[in-house]
């Protein structure tokens, strides 16, 4: 049943259609004057309305302004007072001066079309001549929609075009500032911060002197620096954070401070002075890969610390390391723990342990297990358990990763819709945000990427009895034969972490599912994709 009311000044026969004038601009500027924009699309409307009073429409008196509200999100306080108002039946017409007023998404303009009808709302464009009251006017709007949307895509297309040449070019193209540079607002170059600079490589210098980020980090908070302070366009201050490992891996790896500008997978001379000399920088980047390398594997050395990088001290919640002391011509091999190291003995029960002692002690219990059929189903029950619960940790990841990514791209694409609008600053600051978001969906693709491949060797981890029972019963023969580096390649394949509490001496083994199958492999004399040794 219809909603329009009875015109007085009409006859009964003629309906009185309400029509809402809804406006909109992207912008703030200039409606401070007199006569603005939304002012002009309002005079346009009102005129179209008057031309119809024959059909009897009519003006309502409440007014729908949006002024400085992008298009491409329906998140706008007039439109949902207009939206409000259509549901509760006050509305028969909305006016606007052009389609793109109400909408710039065709997403959303379709779901605003959906309201429209189900609330027998019909919906007129002043300057494209239509309205959705009849067909040829529906089908018009649809193909104005398709060419809306068909423009915004080519707005991101040469966008993204922009920033790419711009990179190639060696130009900044926007982003957040780094330490030891500061942007020139004139040109938007980076010019070099002679205090900060100075910092940068004292940083670069000390993780040369201490090899160890972890150990930089702590130097650097003792020291109270930070990451880049700054100033937003519009003057709002951004303090620097605190350094913490990662942040202080993408300075040291960032090739900004060598002069260069990167874009994905390629790097480019850049228009800024480089703050890093190139002698410098390899020797950091060589000894990021060195210890990427090492991380969690053995150091080789003729000392041969067997359990090196998977014993921890489960008193204290830390590594235990590999050292030795010299009496005479006799060595002596410890395994210590790291906080008894740094904070003296008595802050930890198990302090250090005879290396020879424990690294004899896991074997025999691995030999032990291969030799009982009971304790090798429950490593296997054991092993399954941890397998699942690292998975559920890694499947929270790989979801809370992909809501990241949507939130992003969802970001990206309201940037992308309100540049079409935009210019001089407003423009140069949606490009910089638009670059940092890619950037950002860049990074989490990687890490999500990361995740997925340790989702799918965790599925693939399943070892069953016949399986264990073989690495493990064929471990006991060849020990003997092989040399110490192949002892600690065979301990790193088979053993994720080794946790020692020396105050009541119990000691626990934590098994990788995929080296077993590894180790089968091995004692059978075959490889394969599934059981090379690589995978772990």
């Amino acid at each position: 049943m219809s909603r329009r009311k009875e015109n007085p000044n009409q006859s009964n026969d003629t309906p009185l259609v309400r029509c809402a004038i809804y406006t909109r601009k992207s912008t703030t500027e200039n409606l401070d004057m007199d006569f603005n924009s939304l002012d002009a699309q309002r005079e346009a409307a009102e005129s179209y309305i008057k031309s119809q009073k024959h059909e009897g429409w009519t003006i309502i008196s409440e007014q729908y302004d949006d002024g400085g509200f992008s298009g491409g999100t329906i998140d706008r306080p007039a439109f949902q007072r207009l939206m409000e108002d259509i549901k509760s039946g006050a509305v028969d017409c909305v006016v606007v001066y052009k389609v793109d007023r109400l909408s710039r998404s065709l997403m959303d303009f379709a779901r605003i079309m959906d309201v429209f009808e189900k609330h027998n709302v019909s919906f007129v464009s002043v300057t494209q001549q239509f309205n959705t009251g009849n067909s040829m006017g529906r089908l018009m709007l649809n193909v104005l929609l398709s060419f809306a949307q068909f423009e915004r895509e080519i707005i991101s297309e040469r966008t993204r075009d922009k920033i790419a040449a711009a990179r190639k070019k060696g130009k900044w193209s926007g982003g957040y500032p780094i330490l030891g540079y500061d942007i020139d607002p004139a040109g938007r170059r980076l010019v070099v911060n002679d205090a900060e600079s100075e910092q940068v490589r004292q940083i670069f210098r000390l993780y040369l002197q201490h090899q160890s980020l972890g150990e930089t980090v702590k130097v650097l908070r003792e020291t109270g620096w930070m990451t880049k302070s700054w100033k937003t366009n519009k003057g709002h201050l951004k303090s620097g954070a605190l350094f913490n490992i990662d942040r202080l891996h993408r300075l040291l790896t960032n090739v900004l401070y060598i002069g260069k500008v990167p874009h994905k997978d390629e790097v480019y001379d850049g228009e800024h002075e480089a703050i890093v000399d190139d002698t410098l920088w390899e020797r950091v980047q060589n000894n990021l890969k060195a210890n990427l390398h090492n991380r969690g594997q053995i150091v080789r050395n003729e000392n041969g610390g067997l359990l090196k990088g998977i014993i921890r001290c489960s008193a204290c919640d830390s590594a235990m390391v590999y050292t030795y002391t010299m009496k005479g011509d006799k060595r002596y091999r410890y395994y210590v723990c790291s906080k008894a190291q740094k904070n003296g003995w008595k802050s930890c029960p198990t302090k250090s342990v005879p290396a020879g002692e424990m690294e004899d002690f896991v074997v025999e219990r691995i030999r032990g297990i291969g030799n009982n059929p009971k304790l090798v189903e429950e490593t296997i029950n054991k092993m399954h358990r941890e397998y699942e619960k690292i998975g559920r940790m890694h499947e929270a990841d790989r979801t809370r990763l992909r809501q990241d990514i949507t939130k992003l791209v969802d970001e990206r694409k309201r940037l992308f819709s309100a540049l079409g609008n935009s210019e001089g600053n407003t423009s140069r600051a949606l490009t910089e945000r638009i670059s940092d978001i890619e950037s950002s969906i860049e990074e989490r693709n990687q890490k999500l990427n990361a995740v997925k491949a340790r989702i799918a060797q965790i599925e693939n981890g399943h070892v069953d009895f016949g399986i264990v029972k073989k690495a493990l019963s064929d471990f006991d023969p060849v020990w003997d034969a092989l040399y110490p580096k192949e002892r600690a390649r065979i301990m790193r394949m088979l053993i994720e972490k080794i946790d020692y509490n020396g105050k009541d001496g119990a000691l626990a083994i934590q098994f990788k599912p995929m080296g077993m199958k590894a180790l089968a492999v091995e004692m059978s004399g075959t490889k394969n994709a599934e059981g090379s040794m690589g995978i772990q």
